[in-house]
């Protein structure tokens, strides 16, 4: 045999020993890698290995809180799929991309540190960097569940999102280098709890430390009597019935933050004369008032009731002004009944002056009515005169013609 051909046969031997090594040696260093992250720990079962692809699969990918008193994991993941992003690498740029199916996250918000889970203590973009070495520039999640334990303090109240669908693409901007906002983000959920569902998309600059974004966000058809833990809690009241959709548009350039929440309320009712519980004397005359307000400010023709509330600020300090909440009541009420749509408007100023429009094209809406109305009666009016033109002629000629004039 020639020595060129051994050669050939102890590399390939060797390709075939590593290649069959190589799954233990990453499962060990990824196991040594998540076994220490601080507050929390991790680990994982198997290791799949796909060369060509230049990828490798996490199965069971387990990372939970040390000495924690959430039962729940932190993050839980049956598979997860770590590769080179091909289209990228044709651009010239090598970097990878992540993809994470049936994903379970369950935060857990408390006082009590070892009752909180939310996973702040620790840099995850280190972890992920140790797990795959490369930038990522693409992250999905398919049918995904969180948990936000608690979320609501006062009343021990979370909320959950299920069926959850998510994508960040182009993360470290391989596309376009000009781009303010290169990393589109989609997002969808059922709200099993609340019984709506949830849609987010963004355009974003995550290389920012503090990130760049302007977002649009819709809850849609939560039921109010779900949300009565919360709202007995914050304002001594529950509902009987109706539906809530909320609409946000949101962004924020170098810190500074603006945009709005427009809630919209459909079919809603407060009081009840006889509820089935006990019913204190405080909340039953909050509710009545609640009542009989709700009726004053509800577009009658839409059945609903809603508002505008404008939201300016920085990440540390963000708020809101009264009086804007109040002209959006009553421009729901009274001028034009709002949509659960986006407005494309941000700031207060744009607020105020869309208002203005609405009422300045309400005014020449009703002056065109009557107008109209105007005309239509004098018309009638006209049409009555001829009338009553052509009955006087008339007897006036059958009167002739029986001599009665001459």
């Amino acid at each position: 045999m020639k020595r060129s051909v051994k050669i050939i046969i102890g590399v390939v031997v060797l390709i075939i020993i590593a290649r069959l090594l190589l799954p233990f040696i990453v499962l060990r260093y990824v196991n040594k890698v998540l076994a220490d992250m601080g507050d929390y720990t991790g680990h994982i079962d198997d290791v799949d290995i796909w060369l060509i692809r230049g990828a490798y699969q996490i199965d069971n990918l387990n990372i939970r809180k040390v000495n924690g008193k959430v039962k729940e994991p932190f993050l839980y993941i049956p598979k997860t799929d770590l590769s080179v992003e091909w289209q990228s690498l044709f651009k010239g740029r090598l970097v990878g991309e992540i993809e994470a199916y049936d994903p379970e996250l369950n935060f857990s918000f408390s006082e009590n540190e070892e009752a909180s889970q939310t996973g702040k203590e620790v840099d995850w973009t280190e972890v992920v960097r140790e797990l795959l070495p490369i930038e990522i520039n693409r992250f999905a999640a398919y049918n995904g569940d969180i948990e936000l334990v608690n979320l609501f303090s006062a009343t021990n109240t979370g909320l959950t999102l299920k069926n959850m669908d998510m994508e960040i693409r182009n993360i470290r901007n391989v596309e376009d280098k000009n781009a303010k906002l290169p990393s589109p983000v989609t997002a969808s959920a059922d709200v099993p709890g609340w019984g709506g569902t949830m849609n987010f998309n963004a355009d974003m600059n995550l290389l920012k430390q503090v990130p760049d974004f302007n977002y649009n966000l819709k809850l849609d058809n939560l039921q109010l009597v779900k949300l009565n833990k919360v709202v007995r809690s914050y304002a001594n009241l529950d509902f009987e019935a109706g539906t809530v959709s909320v609409v946000s548009e949101m962004a924020m350039t170098d810190g500074k933050m603006q945009g709005y929440f427009k809630p919209l309320t459909k079919n809603m009712k407060i009081f009840k004369w006889k509820e089935g519980e006990k019913r204190t004397v405080g909340r039953f005359f909050t509710e009545l008032l609640a009542e009989g307000a709700s009726e004053i400010l509800e577009n009658q023709k839409k059945d609903q009731i809603a508002t505008r509330v404008p939201i300016s600020g920085t990440v540390e300090s963000a708020g809101t002004e009264t009086w804007p909440i109040l002209i959006g009541v009553l421009q729901n009420a009274y001028v034009e009944a709002f949509r659960a749509e986006f407005d494309h408007t941000l700031s207060v100023k744009e607020t105020i002056e869309k208002y203005r429009e609405a009422r300045k094209e309400k005014r020449e809406e009703r002056k065109a009515e009557r107008k109209e109305r105007r005309e239509e009666r004098k018309e009638a009016r006209q049409q009555k005169r001829e009338e009553r033109k052509k009955e006087r002629e008339k007897r006036r000629k059958e009167g002739k013609g029986l001599g009665l004039f001459k």
